[in-house]
């Protein structure tokens, strides 16, 4: 098979290169083009010496472009790919940096919550772009496979206002199948079988079965309770599986900055957070990790260069779902998987225009989704909340409308339990300034921010969070990952 992906966002380099390969795992996609494009030069530089070793190394008839020219990389594409970081660290620095100052202790900051918000703001501009050049100069009813965060948000937008075949994908819920695996004492994740529903990050699994014995709520908590590293890394998803009755896809962390409960006072923050890792509840601990992996990639680059020389290994095939999608629709082989789409009546109890994230089924006719699930209330109501800050956003970002924008910030979950309606008009002004550079849509709205931030009384703090911890250096990564291979 010959046709040609599109992958925007590919000096997003560790990702580019795992989306690549288990491509190429399928034997029949080895002869496709794939165009790289990027507004990273730099970048492009460098996941393409990447690629082309391993496509040299393997003997493959593959073709690897690289150009930041989005429109020409996007022309006579079959499947685009979008993993952008809208505005990169410093952008997102901001995310993280500007709430805390009214309070608001994020962990990851990309989905909602008020780094999520204005995460999406720069985005979703740029989300329509892609959709004008899909439709324009793609191939007639290409797909877009839409990563990048905030997932639900930009597929909304890409679906509502920008009229292209989109599905956002995720790796939440593979990655949540596999603890819960694990706590039961399964030898394979093969073992578990599930439907798990809702929406992105906050998906429930509402049906389990290990090797088709139903898996109930006591038997679960227990499980997780009896377990040496969840017990203490997940200690808030415990606590929402027993008071939901169901487990939840998102990380500690993450699920942490969804609900109104557990990060609203910053003596309470260290109770249900574990510091072993960013992903378990760390303030700003996304933004720490990227800023690291970046650091060290730029620097270990020659390693990864000699590591792509190694034969491709299908039986490492990751579960990112990209891959399977595409081997399913050009090849029959049916992939079953949880994919993000409209709702239309998917799962009964959210509303039609949600993006919703829940199980279907991929063949030559397309992504076939199962209808008609009932979440459990409790889940539903906490979908509810995300949902209706999603669409106030979307609408925002494709209206400029800055006091649109600033009622999705005010009805967040965990935002409206820790600021006054004044300090969150203070922070989205003070968020929109800072970032006016990455949001065109709000340009006549920066100049009455300016002065109403020059006119300002409501009172700020200068506070890193209730648990944040510095960016290492290249140098301590080098002592901790010597250190750990030799514990091993």
């Amino acid at each position: 098979m010959s046709f040609k992906i599109a992958i925007i966002g590919a000096g997003s380099v560790g990702f580019t290169k795992k989306l690549f390969t288990d491509i190429l795992c399928v034997p029949e996609f080895q002869d496709v083009e794939f165009a790289l494009t990027d507004m990273s030069e730099h970048n492009l530089q460098m996941i393409k010496q990447i690629l082309d070793t391993i496509v040299s190394s393997n003997k493959l008839p593959t073709r690897v472009t690289a150009t930041t020219n989005r429109r020409e990389a996007l022309t006579g594409a079959r499947y685009i790919i979008s993993c952008v970081r809208v505005g990169g660290l410093e952008a997102y620095a901001d995310d993280i940096r500007i709430p805390l100052k009214y309070g608001i202790d994020q962990c990851v900051g990309d989905t909602i919550c008020a780094g999520g918000i204005l995460y999406g703001q720069r985005n979703i501009p740029v989300i329509l772009d892609f959709c004008k050049d899909i439709r324009e100069v793609a191939e007639p009813g290409a797909k877009f496979l839409n990563y990048a965060n905030p997932m639900a948000m930009n597929t909304w937008a890409a679906i509502e206002y920008g009229k292209v075949d989109t599905v956002g994908l995720c790796h939440g819920v593979q990655h949540g199948a596999e603890q819960i695996a694990e706590v039961l004492g399964a030898k394979s994740p093969s073992e578990l079988d599930y439907i798990c529903s809702g929406i992105n990050h906050q998906t429930w699994f509402v049906d389990l079965k290990l090797n088709g014995r139903k898996i109930g709520k006591d038997e679960l908590v227990a499980a997780f309770e009896a377990h040496p590293v969840f017990s203490q890394q997940e200690k808030l998803r415990i606590d929402v599986l027993k008071r939901f009755g169901v487990y939840s896809t998102e990380s500690n962390g993450h699920l942490s900055e969804y609900l109104p409960w557990y990060r609203k006072r910053p003596d309470e923050i260290t109770k249900w957070i574990d510091m072993s890792d960013w992903i378990h509840g760390e303030t700003g601990g996304y933004l720490r990790h990227s800023t690291e992996t970046r650091n060290w990639f730029e620097t270990e680059f020659p390693q990864f260069l000699e590591s792509a020389s190694k034969p491709i290994d299908r039986a490492k095939r990751s579960n990112e779902h990209a891959s399977h999608i595409l081997e399913a629709l050009e090849t029959g082989r049916v992939y079953r998987g949880h994919f993000n789409l409209k709702n239309n009546g998917i799962i009964t109890n959210l509303p039609a225009d949600a993006i919703i994230e829940s199980p279907g089924f991929v063949d030559r006719f397309g992504i076939n989704m199962v209808s008609g699930i009932t979440i459990p209330e409790a889940c539903a109501a906490t979908c509810m909340a995300s949902i209706n800050v999603q669409r106030m956003s979307v609408h925002a970002a494709v209206s400029g409308d800055i006091d649109l924008l600033k009622l999705a910030v005010l009805h967040d979950p965990l935002v409206g339990a820790v600021a006054t309606p004044e300090e969150v008009w203070q922070m989205v002004d003070e968020m929109v300034v800072a970032q006016a550079r990455w949001l065109p849509q709000y340009a006549d709205a920066i100049p009455a921010a300016k002065e109403r931030l020059a006119k300002s009384t409501v009172k700020t703090r200068d506070w890193a969070g209730a648990a944040r911890r510095n960016v290492r250096s290249i140098d301590e990564l080098r002592a901790e990952k010597a250190a750990l291979k030799q514990a091993v």
